[in-house]
């Protein structure tokens, strides 16, 4: 029901994923001969991955098709492509595709029944936005009985409020309307409207998204459910590798699981290890929308990765405080580089924006309180990046947590009655 709330239609491809993922395991779970099992798994991929490529990147393929003739002179109109994408569809398909493959590797067992599965794929909490929650963590869950104490509920609830803050309050109020004025009309703004824009997307998409993934979790626990965190103070990273370990985890160890691994990680020798980076930051970029800037993005967070590890072993034993905070300092720098690509909607838009840094201009005070509190977001996440929320919440006592929640509750408040901004990760 909440699902069909948006589009009824749209349940019968969530129903048809989930019967034919519980059926194939099940089959999976039985099932001695390993050609049958390659098989079955096979008919997961193609079904899964071929209803995501049909709503997802069919008009992308059509326009990329007309692009190409059109290059070689060839005049081609591709038929309008007027087919809504499902939402939350790339989440639960990677989603129910962890099941199928969990069970061909003999991971977990396939014999959930079939309302426990139905339950993992469309509870409502992950299922539009993720986290990617995998079945091996959720399922058990699901066979006990919760126990729902009124501590989970308020705890739940501080951590939905605290989301709703990230979200409605920095994101939304403080840091995107700068960002799509500069990003809509760039020949208005100079170097301070560039910069702010530049480091406010970067506040923007991690309030954005870590707030609707504590809204998540913290929904998940009021009804007894505990879910992997998803971010972990990602701007304080030392490095790329240790970026993609605390941004948008569920989804980076989900490409590292079942993407990098198989195809051989780092153990596939000098040549292959960056061609398996490259592979994975690509197709994970491609995950996140049917478009080249997407592709990008992704080529950019690759060579990132690339040349991290080339130049890793020549600084082994070199780190100390100074390095450190040259590391942290140019990491956030060149994410916000790649963010760039994930923000403009086709490169003519992203030179336009980059030409900002050649204008002077003095910024409004909205510019320059965007880019004062994307700063102050930066240090706070290298402040914290050894910690986690849970550990800092787990400081403080319940009169504090009631104050942060108060105060959460007065800033939703007093932001509320402005544009309506749907969450960035609902369109993925």
């Amino acid at each position: 029901m909440f699902y069909a709330a948006w589009n009824p239609a749209y349940v019968f491809i969530l129903a048809f994923s989930t019967g034919l993922d519980w059926w194939l395991a099940r089959r999976l779970g039985r099932e001695t001969s390993e050609g049958r099992r390659k098989a079955l798994l096979v008919v997961s991929l193609l079904a899964n991955l071929g209803l995501l490529g049909f709503f997802k990147y069919g008009g992308f393929a059509l326009q990329t098709v007309q692009d190409v003739m059109n290059a070689f002179g060839v005049s081609y109109m591709p038929p309008a492509w007027n087919i809504v994408l499902p939402v939350g569809i790339s989440f639960y398909t990677f989603a129910s595709l962890s099941y199928t493959i969990d069970v061909y590797r003999r991971e977990i067992p396939g014999d959930a029944s079939l309302r426990d599965y139905a339950l993992f794929v469309a509870f409502f909490p992950h299922l539009v936005a993720g986290p990617i929650v995998r079945a091996r963590a959720l399922l058990p869950q699901i066979a006990t009985p919760r126990n729902v104490t009124p501590e989970h509920v308020a705890y739940g609830m501080v951590l939905v409020l605290i989301g709703l803050f990230c979200k409605d309050v920095l994101a939304d109020r403080l840091f995107a309307p700068v960002v799509d004025a500069v990003y809509g009309t760039p020949s208005a703004f100079g170097i301070v409207g560039g910069l702010a824009a530049f480091f406010g997307f970067a506040g923007q998409i991690y309030f954005d998204f870590g707030g609707y993934s504590l809204c998540a979790i913290g929904l998940a626990m009021c009804f007894g459910f505990a879910f992997p965190d998803n971010f972990r103070f990602p701007y304080g990273a030392r490095g790329f590798s240790d970026f993609w370990r605390r941004w948008h985890i569920s989804l980076s160890t989900w490409l590292r699981d079942y993407l990098y691994v198989p195809l051989g990680g780092n153990r596939g020798g000098r040549w292959r290890t960056p061609r398996n980076l490259l592979i994975t930051m690509l197709l994970g970029g491609l995950w996140h929308g049917a478009s080249w800037m997407f592709v990008i993005w992704g080529a950019l967070h690759g060579l990132y990765l690339v040349a991290e590890r080339g130049l890793r072993s020549r600084w082994t034993g070199r780190t100390n405080v100074a390095v450190d905070a040259m590391v942290t300092i140019l990491t956030f720098v060149l994410v916000c580089v790649a963010w760039v690509a994930f923000r403009a909607p086709n490169l003519s838009s992203a030179w336009a924006y980059l030409g900002t840094f050649a204008r002077w201009r003095d910024g409004y005070a909205d510019e320059w309180l965007a880019l004062a509190a994307a700063l102050c977001m930066f240090a706070w996440h290298w402040r914290m990046r050894d910690r986690s929320l849970d550990e800092w919440l787990a400081t403080l006592g319940t009169g504090s947590r009631a104050v942060v929640a108060a105060a959460c509750m007065i800033g939703i408040f007093l932001a509320s009655g402005g544009d309506e901004r749907a969450f960035i990760y609902f369109q993925f």
